[in-house]
């Protein structure tokens, strides 16, 4: 048994839209892959398209989904059949299969059609997949369905096919491609299109959503062998013959070696085997994200599709990621276990900034403007701090600078209002969320003091860490609170501190007010003290889970989260709360932070999944971290504070990697 052998990849996906347990899907390939598969179990659903619960197989899917809040592109789907079809949609050619007897890896799929009497088994690598179907009895088919249009041209030798995949939820460029080569180990007989299953010949290069194809009526075992590009048809085959051709259980081990080199690089050991498997699940969902969006020429140069320009350009990228959810635990991670991954997201983070003249704030596969701030600025000051990618950090602060002092004109780049923001010192409440953006703003401020200071530009530096203390003008010194003000400078009258929405970021003053890193101990000061911290932080902990829907109007399924569970005010199941637990540790007091953490991960996280959206590998890491006794709570600083470690060993760092030092507070 190895690790991969502890990872059921279903954890974390029984969700629909109200209630979150993850909002994740199963999905098998390597870590940080450009594509993954996964299993498609509904049609109706939406962007919910698969349940652990359900019985239903409508086919293997390619997907690009980082969110079911943001949506899949470039998807297409797979579904093998046997014998004829009298109806060309998915809902009539669907089958059953059994969840328990199926497989739900890092590096296998393997499904049992009831229906058809088909084993379909699949798996990935970074650029290609490989599907094989054992058909019980024979008369092999294959459907392609996806949504918007894709084009299927069979060539001559009737076994390969140049496939073109178009759709897409969000995307500067609206005609975006995904080209993909495809090989069969037999010859395409027949091809049908269309709802009416209209007979085409098979270099016919119209556009559908659903194609069939027809394969010899004796075939009882078919591999399917596929590489996709976002560059080019070329592309496409240059990355299928990098690793094709090859048999399914070599890819098969490809896989399973790829997976184990980055789960080997934290070891865990607990006299309880179920908190070692309960790791290593959490290890697998951090590795998933962020996703590379580059690839890699004859000539061996890492090209990029650029969506704005509408060409291929040079350079790394990585996509399927949004800062605010993740810069607080998966970086500090990676840059831990993988900093020769980070190093390639800071190369990318450059590339998207040379694309659009903004730094990214949430990719899918470019810029969504969803979120508050611009907090990819604190994976770059960690890394700085870290001394990752020293090389690239001038051109960085360049980016930061930029992103920093450009209005982004309502474009979803950069920072919202940021005019108003430099002439205030805070951004008023007329903007959506102007207390979470001023705090953002505030801390990304102190990162790109300490990436100057790094490049030793100190009086750059001494200028944006006195800006970084900007969110004060939000305390209100009378209360402890922050609190929104309009251009006036006047407080918000009817200020609540369960008010969720409106100035604070799905939730409310509680989950959201302490958002000040970089100066907690000067917010202490602010407000007197160590002891008024102290009720504050017991107001916190001690207050009921309520909480009222005020601007949203209805209730989201953040509230639901914080009110299924019984831990005060802190809101663990959204990204605000993940710092909240340590901020004992801030007034000499971390008993009460061990406290409080080992309830969380005791009882927070369940054996089927998370306490609310686990957000591309941010809550796993989370959990990583603190079952550790780490946590970074000031990422841009390079300190971890001490929690409390739930597992009996853990030793987080590969051989010979260096430690960045835990450090209390002082």
């Amino acid at each position: 048994m190895d690790r991969l052998d502890f990872i059921d990849t279903r954890f974390g996906t029984a969700n629909h839209y109200h209630f979150s347990q993850g909002n994740c899907l199963p999905l098998t390939g390597v870590p940080f892959g450009m594509h993954y598969l996964s299993v498609e179990t509904s049609q109706d659903r939406g962007a919910w398209w698969f349940h652990p619960d359900d019985h239903s197989f409508s086919g293997i899917r390619l997907t690009h989904q980082p969110s079911p809040w943001v949506g899949d592109f470039a998807t297409v789907t797979f579904l093998p059949v046997s014998g004829p079809l009298t109806k060309g949609d998915v809902f009539h050619n669907q089958t059953s299969y059994r969840p328990k007897e199926a497989a739900f890896q890092p590096h296998l799929l393997e499904i049992f059609s009831q229906r058809h009497r088909i084993l379909t088994r699949a798996t990935a690598a970074a650029y290609s997949f490989h599907c094989d179907f054992s058909f019980d009895n024979g008369k092999a088919g294959l459907i392609i369905h996806n949504p918007g249009k894709s084009s299927w041209q069979v060539t001559a030798d009737g076994k390969t096919i140049l496939g073109c995949v178009q759709n897409i939820t969000d995307c500067q460029d609206k005609d975006l491609a995904m080209f993909v080569y495809l090989q069969f180990s037999s010859p395409v007989l027949k091809k049908l299109i269309g709802e009416d299953l209209s007979p085409k010949s098979l270099d016919d290069c119209s556009k559908t959503s659903f194609t069939y194809l027809q394969f010899a009526d004796d075939l009882k075992h078919l591999e399917l062998r596929a590489a996709a590009s976002f560059i080019s048809f070329d592309q496409s085959q240059l990355n299928w013959q990098r690793d094709f051709p090859r048999s399914f259980e070599k890819s098969l081990e490809h896989s399973r070696k790829e997976w184990l080199s980055y789960l080997s690089r934290i070891d865990i050991k607990d006299k309880d085997f179920d908190k070692v498997k309960a790791y290593y699940q959490h290890f697998y969902r951090a590795l998933l994200f962020p996703q590379r969006w580059y690839e890699i020429t004859a000539a061996g140069q890492a090209i990029h599709y650029n969506t704005t320009s509408q060409r291929p350009v040079a350079g790394k990228y990585y996509t399927n990621n949004g800062f605010w959810d993740t810069y607080k635990s998966v970086y500090p991670l990676l840059s831990l276990i993988a900093p020769e991954i980070y190093a390639d997201i800071l190369e990318g983070l450059l590339s998207a900034y040379q694309d659009t003249n903004y730094l990214p704030k949430w990719l899918s596969p470019d810029e969504r403007g969803l979120m508050p701030g611009t907090l990819v600025d604190a994976v770059i000051a960690d890394g700085a701090v870290k001394g990752i990618r020293k090389d690239l950090m001038p051109e960085l602060l360049e980016a930061m600078l930029a992103t920093a002092n450009t209005d982004s004109q309502g474009t979803g780049y950069g920072r919202k209002g940021n005019q108003d923001y430099q002439e205030l010192g805070y951004l008023p409440n007329s903007y959506q969320e102007s207390v979470n953006q001023t705090q953002d703003y505030a801390y990304s401020d102190f990162c790109i003091g300490q990436v100057a200071a790094t490049l030793g530009k100190i009086q750059l530096s001494s200028q944006y860490h006195t800006r970084s203390l900007n969110y004060r003008h939000l305390v209100d010194t009378h209360t402890g609170y922050l609190n929104s003000k309009d251009r006036q400078g006047q407080w918000r009258c009817d200020f609540n501190p369960i008010h969720w929405g409106q100035d604070y970021t799905e939730g409310s003053y509680y989950q959201n007010g302490f958002a000040f890193y970089h100066d907690i101990l000067g917010y202490i000061r602010l407000i007197g003290g160590k002891a008024a911290f102290a009720k504050r932080l017991e107001e916190l902990c001690n207050h009921e889970p309520v909480f009222d829907v005020h601007s949203y109007g209805f209730e989201i399924h953040e509230m639901s989260e914080l009110a299924a569970q019984d831990f005060g005010q802190i809101a663990i199941s959204n990204q605000p709360s993940f710092h909240l637990p340590y901020l004992y540790h801030y007034i000499g007091q971390p008993q009460y932070s061990q406290l409080i953490l080992k309830n969380l991960l005791s009882h927070a996280f369940t054996d089927t999944g998370y306490p609310g959206d686990e957000d591309n590998g941010s809550m796993s890491a989370w959990y990583l971290l603190n079952s550790l006794g780490l946590y970074p709570v000031t990422p841009g600083t390079g300190q971890y504070l001490i929690g409390i470690p739930t597992v009996d060993q853990g030793n987080p760092l590969s051989a010979k990697r260096q430690y960045y030092p835990n450090q209390l507070p002082g």
